[in-house]
């Protein structure tokens, strides 16, 4: 039996919270939860650190957590707010003397390789990140040492997105719509962390009504929301609505498990 920890590193949407040029009561609340960071997670199991996604704050994320080490990156789709921090594993590569762990779908990989072209070309700048990429498919995989992760793919609007589950957590972002046999990987667990960007409907992510009827299905012991807009409320608004077993999550909040 193992330890495994996920740290929230942001929980906002693609804006972050505050939004650039907004003065609405949610930008500029007082309440340090409703300061959210481009959405990520860190993953701490058995004394190595992995993130699922390296979005435009992770240089500023890995800071305030003290992050050390870092073995690798999952990514879950290839927009902006989610890769575009890639840049800066180049410490960990100087700091390590490794290249970074990269697990992501073959659409990520290509949109890595247009986004980051330098990194990939064939007479490279010194001092450009140093990636090992692992091609992630619809199955579970291994990360080194019998760390089993599970993909569940979910749609965002029509992109293809993965979720994981780890043990008994499951971290999903940026769900519009599940396929049931997904849903199914997801049962039996204890905590299940979901995108919810507010209550009117949106084109490509949970609202609060799809978010509910989510987790309904899932049925886990505890859900908290993430990928929140500052059109959902203030945290305090946003838990108001929610029933006893859900809660949103903030920046920073840390989740313990034990790992088989």
């Amino acid at each position: 039996m193992g330890k495994l920890k996920l740290t929230i590193l942001g929980s906002g949407t693609s804006q972050g919270i505050p939004m650039i040029a907004c003065s609405c009561h949610v930008c500029t609340s007082t309440d340090p939860r409703d300061n959210r960071l481009r959405c990520s997670a860190l993953v701490e199991w058995n004394g190595e650190n992995f993130v699922i996604d390296s979005g435009p704050d992770f240089r500023q994320q890995m800071l305030r957590e003290k992050v050390q080490s870092l073995k690798a990156i999952l990514f879950t789709h290839e927009h902006k707010d989610h890769v575009a921090g890639l840049d800066d594993v180049r410490a960990f590569n100087f700091k390590e003397g490794r290249d970074m762990e990269v697990y992501c779908t073959p659409q990520v990989e290509k949109a890595l390789r247009r986004e980051f072209h330098y990194v990939f070309e064939e007479n490279t700048y010194p001092g450009i990140p140093k990636l090992k990429i692992h091609t992630m498919r619809n199955e579970s995989f291994d990360l080194g040492s019998g760390r089993m992760i599970t993909p569940v793919r979910v749609w965002h609007y029509k992109m293809e997105v993965f979720g994981f589950r780890i043990g008994q957590l499951a971290y999903i972002t940026d769900a519009k719509t599940v396929d049931v046999h997904e849903i199914q990987k997801l049962k039996g667990v204890d905590v299940l962390i979901v995108n919810c960007l507010r209550r009117e409907e949106h084109i490509s992510h949970f609202n609060l009504e799809e978010a509910l009827a989510f987790i309904a299905q899932v049925q886990p012991k505890k859900a908290y929301l993430t990928h929140i807009s500052h059109m959902f409320g203030t945290h305090e608004e946003i838990e108001r609505m929610l029933p006893p077993n859900i809660e949103v999550a903030f920046d920073g909040q840390v989740f313990e498990f034990d790992s088989e």
